[in-house]
């Protein structure tokens, strides 16, 4: 399996979808769900450039405290300068498998696009519920690939650009064993609900435009493994930029938010 490096140019490209209008909105969702309050004490598992910690830590105040972990030193170096003017957070680099905090040491935690990437999730997850005190509350949010809906006028290829894209994941369908996950862990799952990245004609400011870029770059580079070819993988670019320009495209991608209580 090949991993994403998160290096600072890939840091950079992470952030500049980040900011996107449909990205913004997830944000503002998960806001929603996980309902940080004042003088809470909560852990974002896989901080990635700080733009949720921030609003997390602005919700918490002064009185609480919020903390970021990331296991990519990149990352960590940027949600930490974002997140400098904030005497209440704290960034810290460390594996999502093995926290190393107290018991109990949280009221909440979120997790947004991280536990795909975790190989041992009932591991991942018995730490998770150590750390959170009775009554704390988990709010995770990740992506099943199956749900993809993106036009292509060859699908054939499109599947297989896909399939060499899924390499990068632990589990690229993890959404559909999570409640099951949670509950063996001790957790009650409270609601799960869907969290759609549509763009029906193309905007380059958006997910859809941030992953054509990721995908087009991890495939460059993986895509033998996979048996696609340099000539097919420039093809299929080159089919969506003739999309792009007969205003065809279309891309459609469910993640699927589990708000669970310890």
């Amino acid at each position: 399996m090949s991993q994403l490096t998160f290096d600072e140019a890939a840091v950079r490209s992470l952030e500049a979808t980040y900011m996107s209008p449909d990205v913004v909105a997830q944000r503002a969702r998960v806001l929603d769900l996980l309902v940080p309050t004042v003088g809470e004490r909560i852990l974002d598992v896989g901080v990635g450039p700080g733009l949720l910690a921030r609003d997390v830590a602005r919700l918490v105040g002064g009185a609480g405290r919020m903390v970021g972990l990331d296991n990519a030193p990149a990352m960590v170096a940027a949600a930490a300068q974002r997140l400098s003017d904030l005497p209440q957070v704290q960034v810290l680099q460390g594996d999502a498998g093995r926290l190393d905090f107290a018991d109990a040491e949280f009221d909440a935690a979120v997790s947004t696009q991280v536990y795909e990437y975790v190989p041992d999730m009932p591991q991942a997850l018995a730490e998770l519920h150590r750390v959170l005190r009775p009554g704390g509350r988990a709010l995770i949010l990740d992506t099943d690939w199956r749900s993809i809906v993106w036009h292509a006028s060859d699908p054939a290829r499109m599947d297989r650009v896909l399939a060499c894209w899924d390499a990068h994941l632990a589990d690229p369908h993890l959404p559909a064993k999570l409640g099951p996950l949670l509950r063996q862990a001790g957790f009650e799952v409270r609601r799960v609900e869907i969290v759609p990245m549509l763009s029906p004609r193309w905007q380059p400011a958006s997910y859809a435009g941030g992953m054509m870029r990721s995908i087009h770059n991890f495939v460059r580079a993986n895509g033998d493994r996979f048996g696609l070819s340099p000539d097919e993988i420039e093809a299929w670019r080159l089919d969506q930029d003739a999309l792009i320009a007969r205003d065809e495209f279309f891309f459609s991608l469910n993640r699927y938010a589990f708000l669970a209580t310890r």
